[in-house]
């Protein structure tokens, strides 16, 4: 492994987003003040009614005598280690996925928030290197999830999204993973169109003092390490919970033993404060922070920064009285410090020299663009020419001359000089502040959410001269977004019900760029969201049938507006040109839960108003809005026999469609499914997994999103892997696996073609990892 880089860089000065901080803090402090003073119900019935370590925010809020036994045991440190590794996870209700994903599964355990998002049906990945890749569910990318991070949002810096928000999440420091699919719940703005997904840390209340907590150690293959701490320290009166890991890899081999560029490292630490007077109330303080690099078989830039600071502070307040049950509220604040370069994580000497004039990758002489001068200013995107050189990354071409007062200048020629010699790095950064307050409110047959959330983020980024000396920082772009809504569950006759709600955001956002044609103008939109679904529980058989309409509007992200170098033709540029996103989609399937068998589908088909799509077809990416209709589903069967066997299976499938084009909709993974089979007896498993991937022939080439294009048409293929499991003690439990077992040589339809640099030729996708053989040994106190 190459050293690592490292030096010490300052933060930047926060004092005017403390000072707006500490305002909510203290407005949330004094809101508690008087909450904990209210009268409360009689012991009995807040025992029977305490959600705090039982129920997800999307669950029924009837919770069984047994969960809140479960829920107990863990909080008082006495919970038992699960045996058997996850392959797939199930539906836990309607539109509804939870899992835990402290749990065992496979493939190797995950390096971030989107590397666990692909383990469940519906997700799939645009790999970078070997992490911080991006998440995709039912073909829709970028903001189209909202990624909710225990009840805060942390968004990335880089204009590419190099580090995008999952980038920040390590999964296993969380107790819960839900998952809302479609535009189906309103609580979390801004809404997300294709899914919410929610990382999540339950409270704390303890009856005595307790010490808990779990560990873990995992190693593997490329010399894969990661170790990880989640322990606490509470009595009555309150609790410390402090949370850390530290993982790294090494670069990962391909199946044909080719080495692919994609060694990463980073840590995590955070510390959560509570007290809880009483078990109706909780106060709790956080403050965190990360770091990490990662180097990219598919950028022309590695990571070689990707600082985090987060602060928090929440207010719980539950059984106030009969009808009003609960009371939060939350203030968050995360910054991302980025630095991405080409001259740390990689040799600059192995490509250092210059390749001739005319050459490209491709073996063709591309065209550099007419440049022109608007406004007396010089367009350097047309300067530097147009004709890219082995997959899109190095600059290549001597762009045109500036034209004078609008008059087209001379084009240039392409296929000059590779970028990839020369050192470059870029600093960006993003600071997110918000908050929500909601209340729970119980009427008998009808439950109602209701509430307010606010989110405001600023984006900077570092001027350089020389591609080395930095200088002050610039911002370019600030968003603000602010919503009310109302959620609300009718059980309006014996096991049948209506979920139902609505949101009204506001949301707006500012050019700062000063070479911009849009500098200083201000966009804002009013966007209203909302949903109903009909939920039915069958009499004779153990099933639950739903289906909802939804509709949901996204005011268009940072990538979309500020990123692309081109947008539609009577626009100024993306800023001026993108509207926002209507989406509108129907969702319905059934579940099934029996003794030994759970069956679940879940299908979709909706219809999206200007969809926001990029198109990379004159060598510049250009966003425009087209009309969509996309449709699809996701099934899996789980079945226990003999005792011992336990077979599980899903399938997912996506489809989409450019109606405005009458073409494929870019960015769609192909049909996937899932055979798992495992032998488990009382402390140990052991088990196999199918993953078969089918051709997608329907692409759009040149077409995608701000990561990802389509390239080409892609081939299936088939990835068997093994794992195993041996539960030493209640606490100690090993599990271990082989990944790709039989050294498959493959690539994933959504990806990212080689950067050259590295060497690798034009449109190479960078391919999967080999046979990857991998440890964990979990434990609990």
């Amino acid at each position: 492994m190459d050293s690592l880089f490292q030096t010490d860089r300052q933060f930047s000065a926060r004092s005017n987003a403390l000072k707006s901080s500490s305002a909510l803090i203290g407005a949330i402090a004094t809101l508690s003040t008087l909450l904990i003073t209210m009268p409360t119900k009689a012991k009995a019935e807040t025992v029977a009614n305490n959600e705090h370590s039982t129920m997800t925010p999307l669950q029924n809020p009837t919770t069984s005598s047994a969960q809140k036994e479960a829920a107990k045991a863990e909080n008082q440190g006495n919970m038992v280690l699960k045996p058997v590794i996850v392959t797939s996870a199930a539906m836990s209700s309607p539109v509804t996925v939870v899992t835990n994903p402290k749990d065992p599964r496979q493939p190797i355990p995950a390096s971030d928030g989107a590397d666990y998002l692909k383990t469940i049906p519906g997700f799939a990945t645009i790999r970078n290197g070997g992490t911080n890749g991006d998440p995709v569910f039912r073909g829709q990318f970028g903001s189209r999830l909202n990624i909710v991070n225990d009840g805060s949002t942390i968004m990335g810096a880089c204009p590419g999204r190099m580090d995008n928000p999952t980038s920040y999440i390590s999964p296993e420091s969380y107790d819960r993973l839900t998952v809302v699919k479609g535009p189906q719940t309103v609580r979390y703005g801004p809404t997300g169109s294709a899914a919410t997904i929610l990382f999540e840390r339950d409270p704390q209340h303890f009856d005595k003092p307790t010490v808990k907590g779990d560990s873990s150690i995992v190693i593997g293959s490329n010399s894969r390490f990661e170790s990880r701490l989640d322990g606490t320290v509470g009595a009555r009166p309150g609790y410390i919970r402090i949370i850390g890991n530290k993982a790294l890899s090494h670069d990962y081999h391909d199946g044909d033993g080719n080495i692919v560029p994609s060694k990463w490292d980073k840590w995590n630490g955070d510390m959560f404060l509570g007290f809880t007077p009483d078990e109706n109330t909780l106060f709790e303080l956080s403050g965190g922070g990360g770091d990490g690099e990662a180097r990219y078989a598919g950028r022309a830039m590695d990571g070689s920064q990707f600082k985090r600071e987060s602060l928090g502070a929440k207010f719980i307040k539950e059984n106030i009285n009969d009808k009003l049950t609960k009371v939060d509220a939350q203030f968050y604040y995360n910054y991302a410090d980025h630095i991405m370069d080409n001259f740390r994580l990689r040799h600059l000497a192995t490509n250092a020299s210059p390749r001739p004039i005319g050459f490209v990758n491709t073996g063709k002489t591309g065209t550099g663009h007419m440049g022109h001068m608007s406004g007396g200013t010089m367009n350097m995107n047309h300067m530097m020419g147009n004709a890219m050189g082995g997959g899109g990354n190095p600059m290549a071409g001597i762009g045109g001359m500036g034209g004078m007062n609008g008059m087209g200048g001379m084009g240039g020629t392409g296929g000059a000089m590779d970028m990839s010699s020369m050192p470059m790095e870029s600093r960006l950064d993003r600071r997110t502040m918000g908050g929500h307050f909601t209340t729970n409110w119980d009427f008998g047959d009808l439950s109602l959410v209701s509430g307010v959330d606010v989110q405001t983020n600023t984006h900077r980024k570092r001027k350089s001269r020389n591609m080395m000396s930095i200088h002050g920082w610039d911002k370019d772009a600030v968003f603000f977004n602010y919503g009310l809504f109302s959620e609300a569950t009718w059980s309006f006759a014996e096991n049948q019900r209506l979920v139902f709600g609505g949101r009204l955001d506001r949301a707006s956002a500012k050019d700062e760029r000063s070479t911009s044609p849009t500098d200083g103008d201000k966009r804002d939109r009013t966007l209203p969201s909302g949903f109903l679904r009909y939920e039915r529980d069958l009499d004779q058989i153990p099933v639950t049938t739903y289906i909802g309409l939804g509709h949901a509007e996204r005011f268009p992200d940072y990538w979309e507006l500020f990123s692309p170098k081109q947008s539609e033709a009577n626009s100024l540029n993306a800023f001026d040109g993108i509207k926002p996103e209507k989406t509108t989609q129907l969702d319905f399937g059934a579940q099934y839960s029996g003794e030994n068998s759970d069956i679940w589908a879940s299908a979709y088909v909706g219809r999206i108003d200007d969809y926001i799509l990029f198109d990379y077809s004159s060598g510049q990416s250009k966003a425009s809005n087209v009309d969509a209709t996309i449709m699809g589903g996701e099934l899996g069967l789980s079945h226990m026999f003999f005792n011992v066997w336990k077979f599980d299976s899903s399938l997912a499938y996506s489809w989409g469609k450019n109606t405005t084009d009458n073409e494929a909709l870019p960015q769609i993974p192909p049909l996937e499914g899932r055979l798992g089979l495992t032998y488990q007896k009382e402390k140990w498993s052991i088990g196999g997994l199918l993953r078969l991937v089918a051709d997608q022939p329907r692409i759009a080439e040149n077409k995608g999103n701000v990561v990802g294009k389509d390239f080409d048409k892609s081939s299936g293929f088939g990835v068997f892997s093994l794992n195993g499991s041996y539960k030493i003690s209640k606490n100690v439990a090993l599990t271990g696996g082989v990944d790709n077992l039989f050294n498959k040589d493959y690539f994933e339809h959504l990806n990212r073609d080689g950067d050259a640099g590295f060497g690798f030729p034009a449109h190479y996708q960078v391919r999967e990892p080999g046979r990857t053989f991998w440890a964990k040994a979990d434990f609990k106190f």
